[in-house]
């Protein structure tokens, strides 16, 4: 198949995550047809789904140049509101649409094409592999980071990786990724006493000092940003009450936050300052806190080298463009890399990713395919 039929094909594959539908097997056969040699990784945790995992290399020799991506696509939504069937990769004026191809199943369908020209017409010192997870959508705790782990354990080694996700703002080859943010979200729990809103003398209203202290957290300049990255940010996502009668003082008020967070903090000293302002304003006082914390993942960056000129040349060769080394945006499988390898991130537009009628650009995926091809040209020589 060609990249366009790669890509439909795995469309019409149901890997809602973290239910890969069979969509493994088949890539594992297309990658075997072309002479990789595949393995399958299935893990299981506490209270997360099992799931499946793919690992495909060509050649046994060093460097290890790694395509990551993931086959698990988020769920559809209301299915009477697509113009196309999520499933079925219909193309139609210029596009292909359906659930997963922007984010990521056409560049799976890219790099996997790139790959087989590359490997059809080159001789060259080094291997490909492919790390496949469908947990990249869903925990991510059963998938890329524990088949890293167990091949590591088993010999393996990657020199360098390029993760598929979709990077570029409105145009194929504006952006690569060359780092992220850190992502942490906290819980903040305040208990006081219930009681009748006409007798505050005998009440202790939890919301007065977590308003105070949701205050103080919003009031915060984290940094400036930097060269590399744009400023952290604290963005509070609910507040709630344990009791909801407009005549009674709740028992519990909580607060949850997000904080996306540069390379100037670390997890462990953004919890501190979080729990030096929650015991700010409840010392000394009855009111109980508790704050859970839950890091998904550390900021990191790919210094600017070796590496990354020959993501970037190989971009702006076929796109004619000055492409942006960038930061921006959430998380992805990257993160898991990073503790590897050199990693960068470069895909395809991203704007239509977990919509309804999600879409990619035909002429974008065998342009995505040939950028690909040149990597491997320009990695290899």
């Amino acid at each position: 198949m060609n990249e366009i039929e790669l890509t439909k094909s795995l469309i019409n594959y149901k890997s809602i995550t973290p239910e890969n539908d069979g969509v493994l097997e088949f890539l594992e056969n297309e990658l075997t047809a072309i002479g990789f040699n595949c393995k399958r990784y299935k893990f299981t945790d506490k209270n997360t789904p099992d799931v499946d995992n793919l690992y495909a290399k060509f050649g046994n020799e060093e460097p290890n140049f790694c395509f990551g991506g993931h086959t698990d696509v988020v769920p559809i939504g209301d299915e009477s509101a697509w113009s196309f069937d999520p499933f079925k990769g219909s193309e139609n004026k210029g596009k292909i649409y359906g659930r997963g191809s922007s984010d990521m199943k056409s560049a799976i369908a890219a790099f996997i094409c790139a790959a087989r020209e590359f490997i059809n017409s080159n001789k060259f010192k080094g291997s490909i592999s492919m790390l496949i997870t469908n947990d990249e959508e869903g925990p991510a705790i059963n998938g890329t980071k524990k088949v890293l782990d167990k091949i590591y354990s088993e010999g393996e080694k990657i020199a360098s990786c390029l993760v598929g996700e979709p990077t570029s703002p409105k145009n194929l080859g504006e952006m690569i990724k060359i780092g992220r943010r850190g992502s942490l979200m906290a819980t903040i729990n305040i208990t006081g006493k219930q009681g009748h809103v006409a007798y505050p003398q005998w009440n202790l209203n939890p919301i007065e000092p977590l308003n105070k202290i949701i205050h103080e957290l919003n009031s915060l300049k984290l940094d400036e940003g930097s060269e590399e990255f744009p400023p952290s940010n604290i963005e509070f996502v609910n507040i709630s009450s344990s009791e909801g009668a407009t005549n009674v003082v709740p028992n519990n008020a909580s607060a949850q936050l997000n904080i996306r967070f540069n390379t100037d903090h670390t997890s462990e000293d953004l919890q501190k300052l979080i729990g030096e302002i929650v015991e700010k304003f409840t010392k000394n006082s009855d009111y109980k806190s508790q704050v859970d914390f839950y890091c998904t993942a550390e900021p990191f960056l790919t210094q600017r080298g070796k590496f990354t000129s020959i993501i970037k040349k190989s971009v702006d060769e076929i796109t004619g463009l000055d492409s942006d080394l960038s930061t921006t945006g959430g998380t992805s499988d990257a993160r898991f890399f990073k503790d590897y390898c050199e990693v960068v991130e470069f895909g395809l537009v991203g704007k239509s990713a977990h919509q309804i009628d999600e879409n990619v650009e035909i002429e974008d995926i065998s342009k995505l395919k040939n950028i690909y091809k040149n990597i491997l040209k320009n990695y290899f020589n």
